[in-house]
């Protein structure tokens, strides 16, 4: 017989229903692959209120090595990403690592959006695995939601007309004039760092082996990190347009057993994400998870008129969970 102690270990260890689910569908899935499993979910859908915390970010690091720990690095990994993007540095950062522990047998699966640096993260892998219903989006950097390609295209534009004719300088001068001295340099260089990298990981990776690599990887350049051809950094791109422009796309709908144990993993996390505090999970196939939430704190107020005690509740983003339980 168990005694209270260790009763009380076990009905931690086991989490919330939420956890429960989510490593029986992981499980699932990694049984059926034989691969490892790394999820990573951002809650910028269901908490967008919370900023940069749900960006990718350096934090993410920790989030991969608590879950690579124990994993047989053998096996590769698939990693399934919904992210909205986020630092630069950051996805620099983890693509290396991911890069360093599993020599490249990365395969990505996105069942319903990775967006800008998850993009990049995404063409960092040997293969992209997409639904009818997932999008990948455009890479090009921004600056606090200014697009860097924009700010040159207005420098230039600004340019252009001061030179054909200078009575246009009073109505150029306060648009530049927003600019710090040094930005348009900041802005040539982050687009520079940008396409080296996918450049980079494409040709050591999901192109390694192809004989038109240099072709492909220009018009992927050109179809994802070119906000004029874009328009706006938050196009949702198909998965026949990601075939379309070069990158090595496959179908989930060409295995539906795969499919829908995708799937399954997908919808846990939304009722994960929409249901709990958690923002941010990091999680593999062992039931080993990084959880970020927010923390409910209540603090008391004095009413004027009314006796009993009323309680105000404010979010704490800053509350991270990483062990094997999770506890979501």
């Amino acid at each position: 017989m168990a005694n209270w102690s260790e009763l009380l270990t076990e009905i931690t260890q086991l989490g919330s229903p939420f956890d429960i689910l989510r490593r029986k569908y992981i499980k699932e899935l990694a049984e059926y692959t034989g691969r490892n499993v790394i999820c990573y979910y951002s809650g910028f859908l269901q908490k967008p209120e919370l900023g940069m915390n749900i960006a990718v970010n350096d934090n993410d690091k920790n989030g991969f090595m608590t879950t690579i720990n124990g994993l047989d690095i053998t096996k590769g990994l698939d990693l399934i990403l919904h992210t909205p993007g986020g630092d630069t540095a950051a996805t620099e950062s983890i693509v290396d690592y991911l890069w360093q522990k599993f020599n490249g047998d990365i395969r990505c699966f996105v069942p319903q959006m990775a967006m800008s640096a998850g993009t990049m993260i995404a063409c960092s892998t040997k293969e992209i695995w997409l639904g009818r219903q997932s999008s990948l989006g455009p890479v090009d950097p921004q600056f606090n939601n200014i697009p860097a390609h924009g700010v040159i295209e207005e420098f230039k534009r600004a340019y252009d007309d001061i030179i054909s004719d200078p009575r246009t300088i009073p109505i150029w001068q306060p648009v530049i004039a927003k600019y710090h001295p040094t930005f348009l340099g900041e802005c040539e260089k982050v687009i520079k760092w940008s396409n080296e990298l996918v450049t980079n990981w494409l040709s050591r990776n999901m192109l390694n082996n192809d004989p038109e690599k240099e072709s492909k990887i220009s018009m992927i350049l050109n179809e994802l990190a070119d906000h004029s051809i874009n328009y706006a950094h938050n196009r949702h791109l198909s998965a026949e347009k990601c075939k379309s422009i070069g990158l090595v796309i496959k179908d989930l709908e060409s295995d539906q057993e795969l499919q829908d144990k995708v799937l399954s993993v997908h919808h846990i996390y939304f009722h994960t994400l929409g249901t709990t505090p958690a923002f941010k999970i990091i999680e593999n196939n062992l039931g080993n998870a990084f959880i970020q939430q927010t923390q409910q704190m209540f603090i008391p107020q004095q009413p004027i008129f009314a006796p009993p005690m009323l309680q105000q509740s404010i979010a704490n983003p800053f509350n991270v969970i990483a062990n094997d339980a999770g506890d979501a």
